[in-house]
């Protein structure tokens, strides 16, 4: 008898007992989950009806339209619905998953495999089928075990499922005066979001943090975003930021303005340098009396600007891909810090990453460029500047990077 699994090292015997997935995957009612992915998973089946066709010999009866017996079998119903739930727990894309999975020895023992596999667990697109075959009424299932497995471990008792009137009920029995006030509050804020109208104004989005704002953006692919607003000033020619500032409450943006000048002209006081210039969108068109001494260029004043004006205002879109790049590459798009504090904390953190990156760019730039110019001063006859493709080669990539060094304010060369 072939027994190829013999030498194979149980997944059970290579893992921590007490991981918290190892733990899970004991706990979850897989039985019950693949009791009722059954039905949602069944094979369609259509019926079988005789076609004649007619050959050589006469008219014959052909069936068509019947279930095939042969074709690959489904996957295992446990392996899909742990797919599922480590992908929504993890964030990851379908091609992400399925590459972790086969690098991971928790993952295939939560999914109820008894051996390691290295290899995939199965193509990335089926994952969305599985996702499509079972619909909404399988999603839920899937959801309400989540629930069943937090009562049956005791990680959440079902007395916490009542509802609000029966905290408030039991609130004279708190003892101490700042527990009772903590959940005050947190009450008052329960009672607001349920009450509250899609029509209210000043309504609270987010339990956690009230002070989150629902800001018009005026997109086709994003309408709205949510959170604080935050106002950045970059230099005109090379991009470092130099002022980043929040302002709670969702202010009109002619109205905050002088904010953000006032703490450029602080942070620049080192360097000798005030904002004499803004170049600016429309929004803040009609505060020039509230900020003297700053000539304030946005599209109202085309008409009334002169040629060099109007190439300044043209550079004004230059601030967009450097907001796209402290959401996506410095954490800007999420904010994990308490309160307004620190809203106005993780702006400025963020701007420090995002200048941090602009100096290693700077120094590497700086770096290659003075490599180049070095061969291009090498002695014609010696060496690798004897070659004349060599050193026309050279010649085209140090004028690219002299270019480049100048992109980045490092002077001419």
């Amino acid at each position: 008898m072939s027994t190829p699994d013999f030498f194979r090292a149980r997944l059970a015997h290579l893992i921590d007992p007490r991981h918290p997935l190892a733990v899970l995957a004991q706990r979850m009612p897989w039985p019950q989950l693949e009791a009722a992915m059954a039905p949602l998973l069944k094979r369609s089946t259509t019926s079988a009806e005789g076609v004649p066709v007619v050959d050589l010999f006469g008219a014959v009866p052909v069936m068509a339209g019947a279930p095939s017996p042969a074709g690959r079998p489904r996957l295992p119903a446990r392996l899909m619905l742990s797919l599922l739930y480590l992908k929504h727990a993890f964030n990851l894309s379908d091609e992400a998953l399925v590459e972790r999975w086969s690098e991971n020895v928790y993952w295939p023992f939560f999914s109820g495999m008894e051996h390691f596999e290295p290899r995939l667990p199965c193509d990335a697109t089926q994952v969305g089928r599985f996702r499509t075959a079972i619909g909404e009424a399988g999603v839920e299932e899937w959801l309400k075990a989540t629930i069943d497995c937090a009562v049956a471990s005791e990680a959440l008792k079902p007395d916490e499922f009542k509802v609000v009137r029966d905290v408030r009920r039991k609130l004279g029995a708190v003892v101490s005066p700042l527990t009772l006030e903590r959940l005050g509050d947190l009450l008052a804020r329960a009672e607001r979001i349920r009450s509250q109208k899609p029509k209210d104004k000043n309504k609270l989005y987010a339990l956690h943090a009230p002070e989150v704002e629902c800001i018009g953006k005026g997109k086709a692919r994003q309408p709205y975003e949510f959170g604080v607003k935050a106002s950045f000033a970059i230099t005109h020619a090379r991009g470092l930021i130099v002022g980043a500032s929040t302002f709670p409450g969702n202010p009109y943006d002619g109205h905050v303005l002088s904010a953000p000048l006032e703490q450029t002209g602080i942070l620049l006081q080192d360097v000798g340098v005030r904002p004499t210039q803004a170049v600016v969108d429309l929004g803040y068109r009609g505060v020039d009396a509230d900020n003297p001494g700053v000539d304030i260029l946005h599209r109202g004043r085309w008409k009334s600007m002169s040629q060099r004006q109007r190439r300044w205002l043209k550079r004004r879109q230059a601030i967009e891909p450097v907001i796209g790049h402290l959401k996506a590459d410095h954490g800007m798009a999420r904010c994990w810090l308490r309160g307004a504090a620190g809203d106005a904390l993780h702006a400025v953190l963020c701007t420090t990453g995002f200048n941090f990156r602009w100096l290693l760019r700077a120094i590497a730039c700086g770096a290659i460029r003075a490599i180049f110019l070095r061969l291009l001063a090498w002695p014609k006859g010696v060496g690798l500047g004897a070659s004349a493709p060599w050193r026309g080669w050279i010649e085209a990539l140090g004028d690219m990077i002299v270019l480049r060094g100048r992109s980045f304010g490092l002077g001419q060369a």
